[in-house]
């Protein structure tokens, strides 16, 4: 017999524990793309994508299918959810292919993006009200862009529009996410999200193939096993701590791109990069805690009982990329 698909998400009060998991998560989404821009050296971005979200959805499929059985895939919006499928794998295109020629820091500062960019979607897409607060920490984020890819600098390239459009497929997935959990599970859309992802890469992949080396094809399972091991560490720690308190914690996934990214490529930032940086963390921060304080607003207000409880839209982000939150 199956299990429910979606469980009711209960909060435990654990926060050093919550911290903890979080933190990890980061370290492992950072792993994650050095190993993408290593290997992105050797073979062509389609192929390493491919292999990141094959080896991740059979993982998947070994763990909700037997929990699940086919109640995992049900869903009540399908044109939805490949729209949001579509959305993710673009992320990780434009993201794969940004590590290919930028820092493994900035590019990954400027895919933190994605939660301004949600912020500013929201007002056309889903009519919601942004406060003047919310529009100025949206713009003082692009500012921190501009920064870093400041005129006669080393990124003022047209390479660096890439995790800029990496963190708009990331926006519009997190929108499409918030939309879809009124109807399905996160479990549902994670998990489906992967399958489809898995089918059109399988479609194009086979254009791009080179063999890799055993040692090579080995680091290329690594991809997906990174990817759903740090998930899986983060929606465990918003299960002991609160989003408010992780939220910060969250943005050190940028601390730890930077050290990896020196230690494995040599990559430094330079000053105003750092600034630039700091400009962005501090804006999806503003943010972050706008948006802590509408939701603990909004807990006094009455859930209809037709309406599953969903993950916060932090933890749904399951596929990749991820990138406001996690890597793609």
């Amino acid at each position: 017999m199956s299990t429910p698909v979606g469980p009711t998400l209960r909060f435990a009060d654990q926060p050093l524990k919550g911290i903890a998991l979080i933190c990890l998560a980061v370290w492992l989404f950072a792993s994650h793309d050095a190993l993408s821009k290593y290997l992105c050296g050797f073979y062509p971005v389609v192929m390493v994508v491919w292999a990141r979200y094959l080896s991740h959805t059979l993982l998947m499929m070994g763990i909700f299918i037997p929990r699940s059985g086919m109640a995992v895939i049900r869903t009540k919006r399908p044109g939805l959810q490949v729209l949001r499928a579509l959305c993710l794998i673009g992320c990780s295109l434009f993201f794969t292919t940004g590590l290919r020629y930028l820092p493994m820091a900035e590019a990954t500062a400027v895919n933190f993006l994605a939660p301004l960019m949600v912020t500013a979607l929201s007002v056309p897409l889903l009519k919601e009200t942004v406060s003047r607060s919310q529009w100025v920490a949206v713009l003082t984020g692009f500012v921190g862009v501009l920064i870093i890819v400041r005129p006669g600098g080393q990124l003022f390239t047209p390479a660096v529009l890439l995790p800029v459009c990496s963190a708009v497929c990331f926006g519009l997935y997190q929108l499409l996410t918030r939309m879809l959990s009124a109807t399905d599970s996160p479990t549902t859309s994670n998990f489906l999200t992967g399958v489809v992802n898995t089918l059109v890469l399988s479609a194009l992949v086979p254009f791009f193939w080179e063999v890799p080396t055993l040692g090579h094809g080995f680091m290329l399972a690594l991809l997906g096993f990174f990817g759903m091991t740090a998930h899986l560490l983060l929606t465990q720690a918003f299960r002991y701590a609160p989003p408010a308190l992780l939220a910060p914690f969250s943005y050190g996934q940028i601390v730890t791109a930077g050290i990896v990214g020196y230690f494995a490529f040599g990559h430094v930032p330079d000053g105003g990069a750092l600034i630039g940086i700091l400009i962005i963390c501090a804006s999806g921060l503003a943010v972050a805690w706008q948006q802590s304080r509408k939701a603990s607003k909004a807990k006094a207000k009455p859930v209809p009982a037709t309406q599953p409880e969903a993950l916060p839209e932090v933890v749904a982000e399951v596929g990749d990329v991820g990138r406001a939150q996690r890597s793609p």
